[in-house]
């Protein structure tokens, strides 16, 4: 039933854009800075407990158990009370779970304390996309996609300089209570943000939802009801599904379902959180300084975020599935290289500053494609009335990919098994094997509303 009432001034006031996006996106600080915080506290906690390379891979690995299960609560809560009020949820067990992180008394409470961690996490990174995907006019999703992901980034980057600054005076607790700050930020800056249009109409709040289009796509009179027309058409079609989990396997959903999978395990077996959780880690068993080890990290931030920002511009230009492909091709003949490299150069200045410039190549190729692509993606190829358990799911699936990867990797790469050599193979085949099947799969969306979207799925079958 459509809203009759005048809508709250909070709503109607027009919304600056760039004020709505950047705290839309902030949420992804979250997850880059617990992402990669955890690289220097190892190097710390290392020497205080002598982990194993076992206990090193839980220890970073509970992170995404969490993870899994925030993802997966974001779906019922984000359609209960909304993209927004689930982001401020996440916010907040972000900074319980951080505070808790900084109390640690020993390793097996440290463990339990990021998983909780990660449950906000989890519930951010499945929320956050969707949040802006559903904001966005069609013209620029793509590049405010992109910003998540240079938010995830930013974060990355804060967290290696945080440990740079930290770790020579064993701060590991301080490193951990650095997430309190965008975590605070971010639930400040989303009380004063609307919720999405579509959720809005969905729930039958017509004039917010009109303000909010009015404030974020520009337009005025027919544009509006325009837009507002194509969103109720998707409703009504929608309406006939329940909008639960098992909607997703309808015949008309299942090849995006299926896209958005291989999108979210491909970015994680492509070893990039291998990379960013252990790249200081693997820098000293190179033959590094932890000093230099983490300096080296701060390079390779920079470079994340260099190429992330270049994404925002090219995306909508671009396309989504040229940008994949091209970063296979670079992860592919770096990750070769690189393996090549730690396993036949023995000089060991010139294998690290070799291994050091190929990694950050490679992150190069990741960020140009896997890193902001997927999440952009994931966020726009489910319909409507599932677009929340659809991101959920594939949100699950990710932190479940992720965590295998940075739990496996220690292992792995110990010299008692693969090696660190034969490890980087692995990944460049993963990668190879990745281009393949998004050469096959994976279908164009730019320049498509999140509507046409749905309705050329409907159409194909």
């Amino acid at each position: 039933m459509t809203q009759t009432a005048t809508a709250p001034p909070s709503a109607l006031r027009r919304i600056n854009p760039a004020t709505l996006y950047f705290f839309g996106a902030l949420g992804g600080i979250l997850f880059g800075y617990d992402l990669g915080i955890i690289s220097g506290i190892l190097v710390v906690i290392n020497k205080v407990w002598s982990l194993t390379g076992f206990e090193k891979g839980v220890v970073t690995a509970s992170l995404s158990v969490g993870a899994m299960i925030g993802a997966g609560l974001a779906g019922r809560l984000c359609n209960r009370v909304g993209r927004r009020r689930t982001i401020m949820a996440a916010g907040g067990v972000v900074i319980l779970g951080t505070v808790a992180c900084s109390l640690a008394p020993n390793f097996d409470s440290l463990v339990g304390f990021r998983t909780v961690l990660g449950v906000g996490i989890g519930l951010s990174s499945a929320t956050v996309p969707t949040y802006i995907s559903e904001l966005a006019p069609a013209r620029i999703r793509g590049a405010m996609g992109a910003l998540n992901q240079i938010f995830i980034v930013s974060g990355i980057l804060i967290a290696f300089l945080v440990s740079y600054w930290l770790q020579p005076h064993h701060l590991w607790r301080w490193m951990f209570a650095g997430a309190i700050v965008p975590a605070a930020i971010l639930i400040i800056g989303l009380t004063l943000l609307p919720e999405t249009p579509r959720w809005l109409l969905n729930t039958g709040k017509e004039d917010e939802a009109r303000a909010v289009l009015a404030s974020t796509h520009g337009r005025e009179g027919d544009d509006i009801d325009a837009e507002v027309a194509s969103i109720r058409e998707v409703i009504a079609l929608d309406s006939q599904q329940s909008g639960r989990i098992r909607d997703l396997g309808a015949a008309w959903v299942r090849p995006m379902l299926f896209v958005a999978l291989l999108l979210a395990v491909g970015q994680q077996f492509s070893g990039v959180n291998a990379i960013n959780a252990y790249f200081p880690t693997m820098l000293i068993s190179l033959g590094f300084t932890a000093n230099t080890a983490l300096l080296s990290a701060i390079i390779l931030g920079i470079t994340k975020l260099a190429f992330t920002a270049w994404v925002v511009f090219v995306v909508d230009r671009w396309g989504r599935k040229p940008l994949l492909l091209i970063g296979n091709v670079v992860m592919v003949v770096t990750l070769g290289l690189t393996g090549w490299v730690i396993l036949n150069v023995h000089d060991k200045n010139t294998l690290g500053t070799l291994a050091v410039i190929l990694l950050v190549l490679y992150l190069a190729g990741y960020e140009l494609g896997w890193g902001a692509v997927v999440w952009v993606m994931m966020a726009e190829v489910f319909p409507l009335k599932v677009r929340s358990i659809g991101m959920g799911v594939g949100a699950v699936v990710l932190w479940a990919a992720t965590g295998i990867i940075t739990a496996v990797f220690p292992i792995m790469s110990d010299h008692n098994h693969l090696g660190l050599g034969k490890s980087m193979y692995v990944f460049a085949g993963i990668n190879a094997l990745l281009f393949v099947l998004t050469w096959l799969l994976v279908k164009e969306t730019k320049q498509q509303s999140l509507e046409q979207i749905e309705m050329s799925l409907r159409e194909a079958v």
